[in-house]
């Protein structure tokens, strides 16, 4: 009985890792006939290919006692509605948009959308963590920013001989209508001196600013909100 069983367990074995490499190999070549595209290029459709993917292969290896028939059918299946749909979306701009998605203005002319920052789920922390990853430390610096539908920040800087171009780090004071406390406390400033430096500027209230900011030279940065309505 223990020669039996240790037998049959070794079979069990040999099996998982038969599966395992056979999925592996299964995947890959999906994936190669998927076509070449960078992470960060894939679309939604694809990304739903992959999970899926992922879940029929450890299905395939947790149940070695089905048959392998039963993960090739819908690999094949996922396959086939990724190059159709791959094919559809040069045929038609109309299904590309819809499944892709098109790219959002999230600054136009210096100024921020905020109507397009909360329809694209887009904060503030976004668009200054990805402008810092293109070595920009300053919104007031951007003349156009584009969120491409991969998620990639597309930028144009305003010209170096722009007078409102600015160098440097630049502390963000107000965000979505809130004072940011920490950077004020970061620049030696106060609630009282930032509201007292807005009425200067025609502005009642913090509530009114979609972004301030303050950079080296001492310059406010102001994006009043609802320019685009």
């Amino acid at each position: 009985m223990d020669s039996g069983s240790g037998i049959e367990v070794d079979i069990q074995v040999w099996t998982i890792l038969f599966r395992t490499l056979l999925t592996y190999i299964l995947i890959l070549v999906i994936l190669r006939m998927m076509g070449k595209r960078e992470i960060g290029e894939l679309s939604v459709l694809d990304l739903v290919v992959f999970v899926m993917l992922a879940e029929i292969a450890v299905f395939s290896i947790e149940e070695p006692d089905k048959s392998l028939v039963h993960a090739l059918i819908p690999m094949t299946l996922l396959l086939l509605i990724q190059r159709f749909s791959a094919l559809l979306s040069l045929k038609s701009q109309n299904f590309r948009e819809w499944f892709d998605g098109t790219p959002a203005f999230i600054i136009k002319h210096g100024k921020v959308d905020e109507y397009e920052m909360k329809k694209q789920r887009y904060n503030f922390n976004d668009l200054l963590i990805q402008l810092r990853e293109k070595d920009i430390f300053s919104i007031q610096d951007v003349d156009y920013a584009i969120l491409e539908p991969n998620g990639k920040l597309s930028v144009l800087q305003k010209d170096e001989d722009d007078s409102d171009h600015s160098t440097g780090y630049s502390a963000t004071l107000i965000a979505d209508g809130k004072i940011q406390y920490d950077s004020l406390k970061r620049v030696k400033k106060n609630k009282s001196w930032l509201l007292n430096e807005l009425k200067k500027k025609g502005y009642d209230s913090e509530k009114d600013i979609s972004f301030c900011s303050l950079d080296e030279q001492g310059e406010l940065f102001i994006d009043h909100k609802n320019e685009y309505e």
